[in-house]
């Protein structure tokens, strides 16, 4: 990344203004596939990521869990290359690869060296475990088995209880309620047929959005996009994710043996293409969000010993996701922290930050911006985010503007909007009895 610094500096001695201002360039492959493109030829690597509206929220009650195994199995076994196979002629070449799974997204990245040797093994096999999985009966079993086991033994922890019934009170039974490893009960009835038919619907070429970084030209680039589409089904249709309905006001106190109260408040929050979008932003870094600078953090941690950690966040996705609070206190703390809790959020959303804090969490976050650009692998995750939910190619120099745009009174006005306090729903898991 040599040179990109040297042109940064030249241009905004280092300023994040300037940091924000990649050179993205977009086209759609002849697949339908639509591919986002920076390139830098200072160190011989090569980023692909490609993903797919094929989160969990793609999945139905009776099937829970299924879009989480398909995106699990991708690199198990695919194009006539066995788990072990692909796993060796990835390594070696020094190749890797990761995965991406969320609520509306699932992805997975390649990491390869660029020469042309490097790149075409790395590439071909990349290829295969997007266009060409076999989800095999005996992997199926093992890694169903593996998940299950997982959530029994997560499932008698007082975080993961408290997190699992707080999204189905805020959710119901919209899909962004459900687990996004499934159930124990639907994942065990699960087949290899529910898992190519889920593929071939969701898993299609119109709907791929592909991001390359690295040391390839914009028509090596073109020809990695096709060549990772060309043979996606073309025919599936996947759902729109339904509009969130709000829920009803609801506190939940469960018994747990455990010493610590883990408590958790949540509502809907913001879409990512919310027009409250960096007013929440910004305010719930005041609120919540900016480690220990925040609200909460110094009234109930640092004011009251009641809490080692306390924090708050918005999750955006294409429907209302969740903002959330959450804390972990001493069992005998838990009414107090919680009240408190309550207290500050109100205070919040009525009177909104002060200047000064406005300021501070403006130099936060836009000096710590170029932290979230110092990597290819950073810059891959941004370029994914602009693609799938379809933001402008400017959108990390629009994001900077943005922020310090903001002033109190839009961030007061956006979350008296947004965010009821008397109408969050509540998880005290570990409550006393």
């Amino acid at each position: 990344m040599k040179q990109f610094f040297f042109f940064i500096i030249l241009l905004g001695f280092y300023s994040p203004w300037a940091l924000a201002s990649l050179p993205i360039q977009f086209w759609q492959a002849s697949s339908g596939a639509k591919v986002y493109f920076v390139e830098n030829h200072d160190l011989p690597i090569l980023d692909v990521s490609v993903e797919f509206a094929a989160g969990s929220s793609m999945d139905i009650p009776s099937q829970s869990g299924r879009a989480n195994l398909v995106q699990h199995l991708l690199s198990l076994g695919a194009g006539g290359l066995s788990e072990d196979q692909i796993a060796t002629a990835l390594a070696d070449v020094g190749a890797q690869t990761r995965s991406h799974f969320d609520r509306d997204r699932a992805g997975i990245v390649l990491r390869t060296l660029s020469s042309e040797l490097e790149r075409k093994q790395a590439l071909d096999v990349f290829a295969r475990i997007i266009q060409s999985p076999e989800f095999p009966q005996a992997i199926l079993s093992r890694e169903k088995a593996r998940i299950i086991s997982s959530i029994r033994e997560s499932s008698t922890k007082p975080d993961y209880i408290a997190e699992r019934e707080l999204m189905k009170m805020l959710y119901g039974n919209h899909p962004y309620g459900f687990n996004e490893r499934g159930e124990i009960e639907t994942l065990d009835k699960l087949q290899r047929e529910d898992l190519l038919t889920f593929y071939h619907s969701h898993y299609v070429a119109e709907g791929a959005v592909i991001a390359i970084i690295g040391d390839v030209t914009r028509l090596e680039a073109a020809a990695i996009a096709e060549k990772l589409t060309a043979s996606l089904p073309s025919t599936g249709q996947p759902k729109d994710v339904p509009p969130v309905i709000l829920p009803k006001v609801e506190i939940k106190r469960l018994p747990h043996p455990a010493a610590q109260s883990h408590i958790q408040l949540a509502y809907p929050g913001l879409r990512r293409n919310d027009p409250d979008y960096f007013s929440l932003l910004v305010g719930n870094h005041i609120l919540g969000g900016g480690g220990f600078v925040s609200r909460l953090m110094e009234e109930v941690r640092q004011k009251r010993g009641l809490a080692y950690s306390v924090y708050s966040f918005f999750a955006p996705y294409k429907e209302q996701g969740p903002f959330q609070i959450g804390l972990q206190t001493k069992k005998e703390q838990s009414e107090e922290a919680f009240a408190l809790t309550q207290k500050v959020l109100k205070d919040f959303v009525l009177n909104g930050p002060t200047e000064e804090e406005l300021v501070a969490a403006k130099q936060n976050i836009i000096g710590g911006f170029p932290l979230r650009l110092d990597s290819n692998s950073k810059i891959l995750g941004f370029l994914s985010v602009i693609g799938f939910y379809q933001l402008p190619l400017t959108y990390l120099a629009d994001y900077l503007e943005a922020v310090e745009a903001v002033t109190t009174e839009q961030i007061r006005q956006a979350f008296q909007r947004r965010i009821p306090p008397d109408g969050m729903v509540a998880v005290i898991a570990g409550a006393i009895e």
